[in-house]
């Protein structure tokens, strides 16, 4: 009886390659008979399916003739294809260097993306070491950064040390002793990648593997840096000048690209990133763009009214106090607060500063002799 390969993957007998591999994966995933609820004899029809439905000419006869297409051209068909089916035909299935004598010929990537952990264990996964030109990228940094207020209000420039792997200055990352003869490696022909013959769950595989003679370089040396050991890097203490901008606040970051760790083989350098720590202020207190802080007065100046000095963070300022001033009366010194970090022509924020708000407290006299309580009596009575 003819079998269904486009019911098998749930698809239409339209659909495209892509569609085709998607399906193949969302169900292998699915019935994988090494997760919990897998189905082997139905992971076995959907690789089946697959075989025909992946490969444009099996398609087309399928198409014409059903899943017996088999038997329909002389020879009785695919050899190899009927050993899949029970994990047992591939054990003479590839060559070493060719490609496959007969069975099926498998692309790693798919594998890596179908079972995951599981292919890093046969050694087809597609995740990293993908040889020359995917390199890893070097690590990020992260490095807590303390200023002061002030520092944090108008900003400051910092000088910092921290190790860190850099590229190395011997053989300026390229892994030679300098002078050394650099040639392209004879086991991979400098692609980085050579083919290897896998058994897995599934049979033998012909996979794509990244060349242990160059380590997927591409490249070999008669000698390597003495300095680095042909890493191409090396731990050293790197002195930086930081620019902190001003109106930064606590706990915010800062990213500087490409101040990170040194990437491998000339890959990319990671990054830096300076979380900021602002050390508080006795006088001051933060809170968005404004400043906030208090000033005592006493009871005659609440009272008849005075000029004050108020320390801001641009120095002193005066302060008039009118006449019955209650304790806990906020005053506003506009422009005195933080600058925008922000800021931009569009949101109106270029060059401007919150405000600094002073809270004044009204200190209630003590100690007070019997000629000043019997006027503040008075003052009471009145």
């Amino acid at each position: 009886m003819s079998k269904d390969y486009y019911n098998v993957l749930g698809i239409g007998k339209g659909a495209g390659q892509d569609e085709i591999k998607k399906a193949f994966r969302k169900k292998a995933h699915q019935f994988h008979p090494d997760k919990a609820g897998g189905d082997e004899a139905k992971f076995k029809e959907i690789n089946e399916a697959y075989q025909v439905l992946g490969d444009a000419k099996k398609r087309t006869q399928y198409d014409q003739f059903g899943s017996d297409f088999e038997h329909a051209q002389a020879g009785g068909g695919f050899s190899g294809f009927e050993g899949f089916r029970d994990f047992s035909g591939f054990a003479n299935g590839f060559s070493a260097q060719g490609g496959p004598s007969s069975g099926w010929n498998v692309n790693a990537d798919d594998l890596g993306d179908i079972f995951g952990g599981i292919g890093d264990i046969f050694g087809f996964s597609s995740r990293g070491g993908q040889g020359r030109g995917r390199q890893r990228k070097g690590d990020d940094i992260q490095v807590m950064l303390s200023i002061d207020f002030n520092e944090a209000v108008f900003g400051v420039e910092k000088d910092i040390s921290l190790k860190k792997t850099v590229k190395c200055d011997r053989c300026n990352g390229n892994m030679a002793e300098p002078g050394s003869k650099i040639e392209t490696c004879k086991v991979c022909n400098g692609s980085g990648r050579v083919l290897r013959v896998r058994r897995t769950i599934l049979g033998n595989m012909q996979v794509q593997m990244t060349c242990e003679n160059c380590a997927g370089e591409g490249k070999t040396y008669s000698q390597k840096c003495a300095k680095c050991s042909g890493a191409g890097v090396a731990q050293e203490l790197a002195a930086l000048k930081i620019k902190i901008p001003a109106g930064i606040d606590n706990g915010e970051t800062i990213r500087l690209a490409g101040q990170g760790e040194a990437g491998e083989r000339g890959a990319p350098t990671g990054d830096l990133y300076l979380k900021i720590r602002v050390n508080p202020n006795r006088k001051f207190r933060r809170d968005g763009y404004d400043i906030l802080s208090k000033a005592e007065i006493s009871f005659a100046q609440a009272a008849l009214g005075d000029k004050i000095n108020i320390e801001t963070v641009d120095g002193s300022v005066k302060l008039k106090i009118p006449e019955a001033t209650q304790s806990g009366k906020v005053f506003i010194l506009r422009g005195k607060g933080v600058p925008h970090l922000r800021g931009g022509y569009f949101s109106g924020t270029v060059g401007k500063r919150g405000d600094h708000l002073v809270e004044v407290i009204v200190k209630t006299p003590t100690g007070l002799n019997r000629k000043q309580r019997e006027l503040l009596k008075e003052l009471g009575n009145a």
